[in-house]
């Protein structure tokens, strides 16, 4: 048998050429997918879509084409009052504010607010052990000048008694003497009752009858003579006080008729303008107007009161506010707004009265935002 040598080189290649790989192969191409919607669905679409806007755009013009609508009023005379609505406050008719007469601590208070007094009734008491003092000593120098009196009195007596056994001058003494006394009598009486009066001062009393509305002092307090410690009023008879403004100042006057609504109240009560001031105040631009209540009322003092004042009553045209515009008003003729100019009287309301310019029959248009002489409208509800 033949031996075949192979060299480690040949053995090699032929292993290299066992395990060399085979070069990438080409993917195989796919095919398209077969197209699943017909071609006329899309032209269909867009033709469709431009219909759509087409009648959109026919019917905005349609609308954009009709005239507006607006609202009529009908003009028909009918009674007309005039007012003027103010806000006032509850005051009492009397008011009495009470001072210390001289300044001192007060030594104690005997009411407190609310409190209803006669008139007299002590409300406090200052510390008056001082002016007692004075008033003693008053009344001492008094007692020492009646005693030197009465003994003038007595050597006059005994001088005048002697006649002619005393000379004439000693009896002119004796007289002039006795004046003397009698004169320091009466003025230290005088000091007496002065010191009387200034020590009831220290005492501070009712000068009416009436409710405290305020207490401002408290015992311990040293007061002056220019504090208010206590406010009086009498409530059984309270009215309105209010201020109308200058503009107004020539329409209201005494005699007019008010109606009054208290705050927390839904009950009217009916009031008469008793005064109104003759000054307009300059600081405020206000004229004060007190205002009488028909039938007596309980309320707290200081209340808002709602006042309207009845300035005028009549028989005439009215127009809303929305519907003048430049001092005219349009009136609805024939589907045309028509521009005409009338003369109202100037109120804070939401109706002015038509003075000119308008006749029972007209058709006012109520607001007249954004319009303009003829143009074309319709009215609403036709």
């Amino acid at each position: 048998m033949s031996l075949i040598q192979v060299s480690p080189a040949a053995a090699a290649g032929v292993k290299l050429a066992a395990i060399r790989p085979e070069g990438p192969r080409p993917m195989p191409e796919l095919a398209p997918p077969p197209e699943d919607r017909p071609r006329w669905r899309r032209p269909v679409v867009l033709a469709v879509a431009a219909l759509l806007c087409l009648g959109l755009a026919l019917w905005w013009q349609l609308r954009a084409a009709r005239p507006p609508l607006v609202a009529v009023e009908t003009m028909t005379p009918g009674p007309v009052t005039r007012v003027l609505a103010v806000n006032g406050k509850i005051a009492p008719r009397a008011r009495v504010a009470i001072r210390a007469a001289v300044g001192d601590v007060v030594q104690d208070v005997e009411v407190e607010a609310g409190d209803v007094v006669p008139a007299g009734a002590v409300l406090a008491r200052l510390d008056l052990r001082h002016q007692a003092a004075v008033l003693r000593q008053a009344e001492a120098a008094l007692a020492q000048a009646v005693i030197l009196q009465a003994q003038a009195a007595a050597d006059f007596g005994r001088n005048r008694d002697l006649g002619a056994q005393v000379a004439q001058v000693t009896l002119d003494d004796a007289r002039r003497s006795l004046a003397g006394a009698a004169q320091e009598v009466a003025g230290r009486a005088a000091l007496r009752d002065q010191a009387r009066v200034v020590l009831d001062r220290y005492t501070l009393r009712a000068p009416v009858a009436g409710t405290v509305l305020t207490r401002a002092v408290d015992p311990g307090q040293r007061v002056d003579t220019a504090t208010t410690l206590f406010t009086l009023a009498d409530l059984a008879r309270l009215r309105v006080e209010t201020d109308v403004d200058e503009t107004y100042a020539l329409q209201i006057a005494p005699g007019q008729r008010v109606r009054l609504l208290l705050l927390g109240s839904a009950e009217t009560r009916m009031g008469t303008v008793e005064t109104v001031a003759p000054r307009v105040d300059p600081d405020t631009g206000g004229l004060a107007v007190k205002i009488g209540f028909d039938a007596p009322v309980r309320a707290p003092v200081g209340l808002t009161v709602t006042a309207n004042v009845v300035i005028d009553s009549r028989t005439a045209l009215t127009v809303p506010r929305t519907a003048l515009t430049g001092g005219a008003v349009f009136v609805l003729r024939a589907g045309r707004a028509v521009a005409t100019p009338v003369r109202v009287i100037d109120w804070p309301a939401e109706r002015l009265i038509v003075t000119a310019g308008l006749a029972p029959g007209d058709r006012v248009i109520t607001d007249s935002t954004g319009l303009h002489d003829g143009q074309i409208l319709r009215e609403e509800g036709k």
